[in-house]
């Protein structure tokens, strides 16, 4: 299995990101020293999945802190602030964007010194985030392993792969630490419609590991459930409320209703960030809708007629009712998620 890269990096003293818009059709990285294309690069989904998005606005909140010119260190955070609130717009749904910058901010008030003293230790933190997302990846595949017995084929839904993070992944980590294991793992990658995430992204992924990945479109997992050719699914999450309803790529509903009837496990594998404990609920989860266009052309060429209204959100909410357990780098939730969600905060 090769050495996952890192989509999210710091380079020789410029954000680099992989390009995932062009994938899998060719692999590039894109250097960033602007804070604003940086909020662009997230808007755009040059870099998608929630771990991501927090460690791409960490840095480039960094980024745009260091372009500020002030000796006054009240006028400094009032820009800063200004900074934070364009990359909170780019994208609503992602917790791990608000927890991460809400974790920069803060380092503002214990840092002693001069503004480039400041400045230093909001780099220092952000590169410091990129770490510790691959150490809690790591840790998250490690207790979502036990989960797997050799020969199992899981079904996935949308990318939750390094390709979401800054290296390793999330449900895809899970696969990853079960095949170090010496585990034989097969997998289905939903193509995930309409920007096509599990073919593009997950499918290429595995396949450059040398996982068994074999793509299906969207319609087609209830089918294999039935014939008993899944034995769980695994999928990421972009946010997920204190009961544990889960906010991921839409499509992910249809995917745990088809296997609570079919009585397959279903899983969420999320960094406990993920976790809005301000939110009761699922229905008090934002969910971001998209350009039509999303759905209406495929690389840029039109399927469907013109005049016709589209309807995109980009995520759907699973209730905590159809999963099976929330996999952390903490550990495994299992119901009753409220009681022991808040207990694993402790």
């Amino acid at each position: 299995m090769n050495k996952p890269f890192k989509t999210v990096d710091w380079v020789d003293g410029k954000l680099r990101l992989i390009d995932q818009t062009i994938l899998p059709t060719r692999l590039e990285f894109l250097d960033y020293s602007n804070y604003k294309e940086v909020v662009e690069a997230i808007r755009t989904m040059v870099v998608r999945g929630a771990p991501a998005i927090g460690c791409t606005a960490a840095i480039g909140l960094a980024i745009g802190a260091n372009s500020i010119v002030t000796e006054s260190r009240e006028q400094f955070m009032i820009e800063l602030e200004a900074i934070a609130e364009e990359f909170r717009g780019s994208r609503p749904t992602a917790v791990n964007l608000f927890w991460a910058i809400d974790r920069i901010l803060a380092v503002e008030a214990k840092t002693a010194g001069s503004i480039t003293d400041i400045k230093a230790a909001l780099l220092h933190e952000a590169i410091e985030m990129l770490e510790e997302d691959v150490r809690t990846n790591r840790a998250m595949g490690h207790y979502g392993a036990e989960l797997l017995s050799s020969g199992d084929t899981v079904l996935t839904h949308c990318n939750a792969g390094a390709l979401a993070t800054v290296a390793f992944g999330t449900a895809l980590g899970v696969i990853r630490a079960a095949v170090e294991q010496g585990k034989h793992i097969q997998v289905y990658a939903d193509e995930t419609r309409p920007r096509l995430q599990g073919m593009k992204l997950t499918a290429w992924e595995l396949h450059q590991d040398g996982i068994p990945v074999t793509i299906i479109s969207d319609n087609m997992a209830g089918v294999l459930m039935r014939e008993g050719k899944i034995n769980c699914a695994i999928v990421g999450a972009d946010r997920i409320a204190a009961n544990g309803d889960a906010a991921n790529k839409i499509g992910t509903y249809t995917v745990a209703v088809l296997a609570k009837h079919h009585e397959i496990p279903f899983y969420i594998a999320a960094p406990y960030s993920t976790i809005d404990l301000t939110l009761a609920d699922g229905s008090l989860i934002p969910i971001e809708e998209r350009d039509p266009t999303e759905v209406t052309h495929i690389d840029g060429h039109r399927i469907a007629p013109e005049g016709v209204p589209v309807w995109n959100p980009s995520f759907d909410v699973t209730p905590n009712s159809l999963i099976s357990g929330i996999i952390t780098e903490r550990g495994v939730i299992h119901p009753p998620y409220f009681e022991n969600i808040a207990r694993m905060a402790e």
